[in-house]
């Protein structure tokens, strides 16, 4: 069971950290601006700014871990987000970058981050019923889970930024794209098992 939660944190960090948002697109605006260190202290930001999130969502949802109809509710609404994330990721077409002023990337970063509603979806509806899961059976599956989860999601922008430094045309490559698709297609599967999962709690 580690090597399932695993390979969920290795999915999820790549695809939350290579799908276009708030914080991606400030990762590749800063370092085309100001290179690539800039990029790397933007990628950095989720490691400041999630513990409280985590743990918020930890704590709302484990007073619901033996209640079957609220467990089937966030499965449900944890599927409907990835499948809406996989669609995304289906239909990506390549990146744009908005223009940020200089200065202060990890701090932007933090903001960028701390303001974005895509933590606090994924950590209500997906990244905290995973780790009570992985949890149940035994801390080393939600170590693994949450480990995984942000090496992949933080290691992933950290790459980027230092490939951007090299290569500025990588956002609207084939080969990013089709890495996008390939995510998106991933995460749908991974919806459907939410689904499945909300469909046996309720039956």
């Amino acid at each position: 069971m580690v090597t399932a939660f695993l390979l969920s944190g290795i999915l999820l960090g790549l695809s939350s950290g290579l799908s276009p948002g708030p914080l991606l697109t400030l990762v590749a605006s800063e370092t085309l601006r100001h290179g690539a260190r800039a990029g790397i202290g933007v990628a950095l930001a989720p490691l400041l700014t999630d513990l409280p999130i985590i743990l918020a969502a930890v704590l709302l949802l484990r007073p619901l871990t033996d209640q079957t109809l609220p467990l089937a509710l966030i499965h449900l609404g944890g599927g409907l987000y990835l499948a809406w994330l996989g669609l995304q990721g289906l239909r990506f077409r390549g990146a744009e970058l908005e223009p940020t002023d200089p200065a202060g990337s990890l701090r932007r970063g933090v903001i960028a981050n701390f303001l974005n509603p895509s933590p606090y979806l994924f950590w209500l509806a997906v990244g905290a019923p995973t780790a009570l899961a992985a949890w149940r059976e035994g801390w080393p599956a939600a170590a693994a889970f949450v480990v995984a989860f942000y090496a992949l999601l933080v290691g992933s922008k950290v790459l980027l930024a230092l490939a951007l430094g090299r290569a500025r045309h990588l956002l609207r490559s084939d080969g990013y794209i089709v890495l996008m698709r390939g995510l998106g297609l991933l995460l749908l599967a991974y919806a459907l098992l939410f689904l499945r999962e909300s469909g046996r709690l309720l039956a």
